[in-house]
């Protein structure tokens, strides 16, 4: 056997004995959405940026509720905001795309859960939900206040109005008493409860309540991860956290979770 032949097999038999290489995973996109008087730079930066190490195509978004804009535009406006934000990472070759949000962002993610097409959502420790009882008392006020403007003609004058926070109280916004109702209507996108039966129910969710939650969310938000429809991806995660330390905290679940959801079989 000559040498050229003998270097030819052995050649084949380390090729035969070397493991195939695992085809290149597409990048996958995610939105993510801050909390009430938030910025992309504040408690969603931790996670933004984990994700953004693991190889994700982020767009950390600042939304309409953020101290700087004050609900400058109406629920229809935000909504075409994150269409816009999805389209981008799309075009910047995202083959599937997850949104995600925490509290106030966590609210509007579950309301967008019924809208948008979208591989996946993640609700990160939700809040402001219009619909709870004491929230609604708290606003009740300003939210009437905005509807006598509104049926006087008034409402695309910009007003000084209030919103509510927990740990906040009331406190003033400078917005138009129109855009004010749709953010503030009980009845309307950010009533967590009709949202979260609303969900589409081929859309799973990963849920997150963190164990150290606020006790009157906590009490809300972990039986109503049960009134959202079934999905078989659709998860509950409580990580060992508070409120404002859940998103940077469950980094690395929601890694996992939207790269299972990405890859199950048939997705």
């Amino acid at each position: 056997m000559t040498i050229l032949r003998i270097l030819a097999r052995l050649m084949l038999a380390v090729f035969m004995a070397a493991p195939l290489a695992a085809p290149a995973q597409e990048p996958i996109g995610i939105v993510i959405m801050h909390g009430k008087g938030g910025s992309p730079t504040g408690l969603v930066a931790g996670l933004a940026g984990t994700l953004e190490g693991k190889g994700y195509l982020v767009a950390n978004i600042e939304m309409p509720w953020s101290g700087r804009r004050q609900y400058d535009v109406p629920v229809a406006a935000a909504e075409k905001d994150v269409e816009a934000a999805i389209a981008g990472l799309r075009g910047k070759g995202a083959k599937k795309v997850f949104i995600a949000g925490h509290s106030q962002g966590g609210a509007f993610t579950t309301y967008l859960a019924g809208r948008l097409v979208v591989d996946g959502v993640v609700v990160i420790a939700p809040g402001g939900n219009v619909d709870h009882y004491f929230f609604r008392e708290k606003v009740s006020g300003p939210l009437a206040h905005a509807r006598r403007l509104v049926a006087d003609g008034r409402g695309n004058d910009p007003a000084t109005l209030e919103d509510f926070e927990g740990g906040r109280g009331l406190f003033p916004v400078v917005t138009t008493p129109a855009t004010y109702v749709t953010w503030f209507d009980p009845d309307g996108a950010m009533n967590m409860g009709r949202s979260a039966r609303a969900a589409n129910p081929a859309t799973p969710i990963l849920w997150i309540v963190p164990t150290y939650e606020l006790p009157g969310l906590r009490k809300t938000n972990v039986p109503m991860f049960r009134s959202l429809p079934r999905h078989p991806l659709t998860r509950l995660y409580e990580p060992d956290a508070d409120h404002r330390g859940a998103p940077t905290a469950s980094a690395d679940e929601i890694a996992r979770w939207t790269r299972e959801v990405a890859y199950a079989p048939g997705r």
